[in-house]
This record gives C-alpha cells, structure tokens and sequence, in this order.
C-alpha cells in the first residue's frame, strides 16, 4: 500500500511526474484502444472481422512495435514507451511475454502498488512516460 508520501513507481526508483514516470490509468486506456481499433480495422479490412485474427493482429502488432520502437502504435501516440527496469534493449521475448498475458486478459487487470499489471511485472518491464 502507497503511504501519503509515496507515488507509483517510488520503489522502482522512477520519478514521481514527468519523463520515466509511470504512465497512468487513462493514457494506457486510450493506448489500448488505439492499437484495438487498428487490428479492428485491419481484420474487417482483410479477414471480414474474424475475432482471432484480430487477436493475432493485435498481438503481432504488439510485439514488433514494443521490439522495434520501444512501444506499440498506441502507446506512441499517447507518448509511453514500454521500458525494462535496467534501461536495457527490451529484445523480442519480453514483448512477446507481455502481449500473450495482455491476450489473456487476467494479467493485465491485476495490478500492483506501482500500478504495473502482472504482465509487465512477469515480463520485467514497466509502461512510463517519454
């Protein structure tokens, strides 16, 4: 539990506000959307809205971009990049992590004090922002 004095991602060593700062509630929302309405579009664009196509959209979106650019589409725009606590290079299987316990769902709900989901915390990484 955070004490009056503390913020989420205090224990991480991460700033309180601003750059590295951990992205909040709001933002990652409106990052999630963006990349679903993406994979929407793509799959009712090409595969006529089949669900697990979208899925697998979503899901290879994810992945290239979090390896690539440090962050999806979504997260882009919205000005987050998904980054590891060590400040090294994320590589492709802690994205590849991340996004299957985000396409399980179940992960990315549970949250803990530094308001990091189960998938970045399994996954060694926090969502923050540029």
């Amino acid at each position: 539990m955070l004490s009056s004095t503390d913020w989420p991602g205090k224990r991480l060593g991460l700033p309180e506000s601003g750059s590295r700062s951990i992205a909040r509630v709001g933002v990652r929302l409106a990052a999630f959307a963006i990349d679903w309405a993406l994979a929407y579009v793509i799959a009712m664009a090409f595969f006529e809205g089949d669900g697990f196509v979208m899925m697998s959209i979503y899901a290879v979106m994810q992945i290239a971009m979090i390896a690539t650019a440090g962050g999806s589409i979504g997260h882009l725009i919205m000005r987050m990049r998904v980054v590891r606590l060590d400040g090294r290079y994320n590589g492709v299987l802690r994205p590849a992590l991340r996004t299957l316990l985000i396409c399980v769902v179940i992960p990315a709900v549970i949250w803990d004090s530094d308001q990091r989901g189960m998938h970045d915390r399994l996954a060694g990484t926090v969502l923050v922002r540029v």
